[in-house]
């Protein structure tokens, strides 16, 4: 018995359970004469996420059926509440008029609304994409595709389940496809976190996806897309396609293109990396990210393509030195870079515009904005091809002014149009003679009227004449009774009153069709020449799409020039070598959270494969080496991609991926310590180490005990340095003062700390980056400054002394080799036993004969080794 089965006791129910049926799984806004209702779970779900009120009401045998509704006219208020709560929801419109059915008024969907498949404006975010995404996953492989069906933006990419769960966290589609069959599979590889919706398997079929991209692009083959041998990306790009098909989403004109995210053109920032340096995204309340900081764009277009450009930074350089050239030539040409920002602020968002167009749902009040944007064209493309830059004059030779369609939209649209089309006065006078008659008859009525009256009353002599109007009779002459003996023979009587008598006459019979269908057809023949404009600008698209892409691009190189110009960037130097020098370099975020009039402490950093490839960062909390860090990572990210850079200059030898581990994260939810999540995060860097990349290490090993911390991150940097393919660029931010040793052990690790300096028992940070380790960490000044009692402070200096003599641990006593060859016994004789209780418990360990040991004899002798410890 379906769920439903208790709702169909009136006409109006089973209807809409007839409907509900449909889509099952999406929310049912079912319009019922100026209300939306929702009945049941859907009505449950409502009243929840938007805050209404849950009603029940009597439902024939059943006992009453919930039920929760709001205003029609209120959609735009609650559907995006909705959507971003991660409900598909089903619009389910009136599509007759009540007033001329006598049985139940007939109902359909016209759009079904998910998470990833909306063109509101009101669900989506002017400045970031609304991807939805499709995963198909292999045995070792997967397969991956983006739309954003609101730009017309479509990308696949396959490989690995790492570079998959990379891809999808840089591009955090709101909604994600998956089979059915491996809906668990997916959760165990790329988490919980992303909206899924569960397709029948055979929606992921390699010839189903290659039929349906075909037909979408009329192309015999993909070969011209660069994609016809990614068989996995196209799976998942085919499935999106017959979503859209489920989803009733048929008018797809505008996605003319798919491509390919090539892994080898990008910069690898895996998902931890991207949370790590808060690119996007701040775990801190009140924190900025550095698209925040960075990102001036002017218009929605560029705004989503910055967010493109961070999320996959180039790795060849002479792409990003183009762009860095243009940068440079429109900081020199500030009167140039202020012209072309002053046409961008004019734009609009040609791309969600275009694609409405497309599907039919462009406004007049959004075709005026084609129509502005199309016109500032023309001087952004004159500005552009007569400049000196050879990047900025490819975007202004091949920009198109689409001057045909431009000049008719100037013609038949008016200047300020309503954004319905229904509202009337959207075409412009002149364009349809039909069209001016009927406005003249309709918007000059009362002059008509009044000269009318005045005719006739002068013709009759009747000076109380008067031209009326009611429901009933339509127009009408009335004359008082003491007229009555002058009116003339031609004037037919309508209806007798008391004191007075109502007429018509031929010419107001004729006046009264003209004007009562006057309105209605005025409003036919504006949608129909409106939809023949719509008609005509769909064989546009493609170039209007390009112009955005164009603008877009063009809006980002404004957009670095102006953020170089405000906050002292300096343009990096960008090679093939594999060295990286950074002269007084700044954080770009914490320099501009900064009280005013303080000034960012800078720092040189220096990293080469030859002799200074790993540095060991020593100092106390609150010192900055983590800004240090991050500082480093940030540079190299902006400079990759085209941005001037916060430091006095920079030389990087390009680099291929970029790896941090930085601060402390739990994911408590999902059963994750600290800890895991850092081991975690670094075998992410071991397991995908390059010799260009980047790796940037803090605090490893400090979520366990402090011998296991030592050792674990000891063997990292050893790992790093005696890597025999790849010299990876590390930065490594300790508290253990023991991995200073390790400078005099390996030939390319160099010690170096953030500087302090004590003054009457008082540390100043001077955030100054200096050769040579640390030996002390500092903890309890910084626990006096915190605040902590003076008690308690003390304690624990005392106990610091103790400690410090009956533990103080010895330089090590074993050459490096045995240190990097004997590593089964590595954390063992990592330190010298002082205890003689761990020492004879240590013997006890190393004497096992593993091979021969049962059960009861490891049984016995884990007893024994408990009562060595005294357990």
């Amino acid at each position: 018995m379906s769920s439903y089965d208790k709702y169909v006791e009136t006409p109006l129910m089973k209807q809409y359970v007839a409907i509900k049926r449909q889509h099952p799984d999406a929310i049912l806004l079912f319009r019922v004469g100026d209300f939306y209702e929702t009945f049941g779970e859907d009505a449950i779900k409502t009243s929840e996420i938007v805050g209404i009120t849950l009603t029940r009401r009597a439902n024939g045998a059943a006992s009453f059926v919930e039920l929760a509704g709001f205003p029609h006219h209120a959609l735009d208020t609650y559907l995006p509440k909705l959507v971003r709560a991660g409900m598909r929801v089903a619009i389910c419109e009136q599509l007759e008029d009540p007033k001329l059915t006598k049985t139940i008024v007939k109902r359909g969907i016209t759009e079904l609304v998910t998470p990833g498949v909306s063109f509101s404006d009101n669900v989506l975010e002017r400045r970031e994409n609304n991807f939805l995404a499709s995963v198909f996953i292999g045995k070792s492989a997967a397969g991956v595709s983006f739309l954003d069906i609101s730009t017309g933006e479509f990308l696949l990419a396959e490989g690995t389940f790492e570079y998959i769960d990379k891809l999808l966290a840089n591009f955090n589609p709101k909604e994600v496809l998956v089979e059915k069959a491996k809906t668990t599979e997916f959760t165990e590889i790329f988490g919980s976190k992303y909206h899924l919706f569960k397709l029948d398997d055979w929606a992921f079929s390699a010839d189903l996806g290659r039929e349906k991209l075909e037909n979408q692009f009329q192309a015999s083959s993909l070969k011209g897309f660069g994609v016809e041998n990614l068989v996995f990306g196209v799976t998942a790009a085919g499935a999106i396609l017959y979503y859209l098909d489920l989803t009733q989403h048929t008018k797809l004109k505008h996605i003319t293109s798919i491509s390919r995210i090539d892994q080898d053109h990008y910069v690898w920032l895996d998902k931890f990396t991207v949370r790590n340096l808060e690119l996007f995204g701040t775990v801190n309340e009140g924190g900025k990210t550095l698209l925040s900081v960075i990102d001036k764009t002017i218009t929605p277009m560029g705004a989503r393509l910055l967010r493109r450009w961070m999320s996959l930074p180039l790795k060849d350089v002479q792409p990003i030195r183009e762009r860095l050239d243009a940068v440079e030539h429109l900081i020199k040409e500030s009167e140039e870079k202020g012209l072309l920002q002053e046409k961008l602020r004019e734009l609009g968002d040609l791309e969600r515009i275009v694609s409405r167009i497309a599907v039919g749902r462009v406004n007049p009040r959004e075709l005026v904005q084609l129509r502005a944007a199309l016109l500032l064209i023309d001087p952004i493309k004159e500005v552009c091809s007569q400049t000196g830059d050879p990047t900025l004059k490819v975007i202004g030779d091949q920009l198109n002014p689409c001057h045909v369609i431009r000049e008719r939209l100037q013609k038949e649209l008016v200047d300020d149009p309503p954004v319905l089309i229904v509202k009337g006065n959207v075409i412009a006078s002149g364009i349809n003679a039909e069209l001016d008659e009927l406005r003249a008859i309709a918007f000059s009525g009362k002059d008509y009227l009044l000269s009318l009256q005045q005719r006739e009353s002068e013709r009759t002599g009747i000076t109380s004449l008067k031209v009326s109007f009611n429901n009933v009779f339509g127009y009408f002459i009335e004359v008082r009774n003491t007229h009555k003996d002058k009116v003339p023979p031609e004037w037919i009587r309508k209806q007798t009153l008391v004191s007075a008598e109502r007429y018509i006459t031929e010419e107001l019979k004729q006046y009264e069709e003209k004007i009562l269908g006057a309105e209605e057809k005025i409003l036919a023949i504006e949608q129909a020449l409106f939809g023949e404009l719509v008609l005509a600008l769909l064989d546009y698209i493609s170039p209007i799409q390009h112009n955005a892409s164009l603008l877009a691009k063009l809006d980002c190189l404004l957009s670095f020039a102006e953020v170089s110009t405000m906050y002292n960037y300096r343009k990096p130097e960008l090679n093939e070598d594999f060295s990286l020098l950074i002269n007084e370099g700044r954080h770009p975020v914490i320099e501009r959270m900064l009280p005013q009039g303080e000034e960012y402490i800078s720092n040189d950093v220096v990293l080469d494969k030859e002799n200074q490839q790993i540095i060991i960062i020593t100092g106390p909390n609150m010192s900055g080496k983590s800004a240090l860090l991050r500082q480093t990572a940030l540079i190299v990210l902006m400079a990759q991609i085209g941005c001037y850079v916060p430091a006095k200059g920079a030389k990087i030898g390009v680099v291929d991926k970029i790896f941090t581990r930085v601060g402390a994260s739990d994911n408590i939810s999902l059963g994750e310590s600290t800890f895991m999540v850092e081991m975690l995060e670094a075998a992410s860097i071991l397991n995908n180490i390059s010799d260009r990349s980047l790796i940037l290490l803090d605090e490893i090993g400090r979520g366990t005990s402090t011998y296991d911390g030592i050792s674990i991150a000891w063997a990292m940097a050893e790992y790093i340095h005696n890597h025999p393919h790849c010299r990876a660029k590390t930065l490594f931010a300790t508290h253990y003062h023991e991995l200073n040793e390790m400078e005099g052990f390996f030939p390319r690790i160099k010690n170096f700390n953030v500087s302090i300096k004590e003054l009457n028992n008082k540390v100043l940070f001077l955030r100054k980056l200096v050769p040579g380790g640390s030996e002390h960490s500092f903890g309890i000044h910084v626990a006096r400054m915190a605040g902590m009692p003076q008690s308690v402070v003390k304690r624990a200096e005392e106990i610091l002394v103790q400690l410090e003599k009956t533990h103080k641990q010895k330089q090590f006593d074993k050459p490096v080799t045995d240190i990097v060859e004997k590593r089964e016994g590595f954390q063992l004789s990592f330190f010298q036993l002082d205890d003689p209780v761990l020492k004879r418990i240590r013997d006890e360990i190393v004497g096992l004969d593993l091979n021969n040991l049962t059960p009861l004899d490891a049984l016995n002798k884990l007893n024994e080794i408990k009562k060595i410890a005294g357990l």
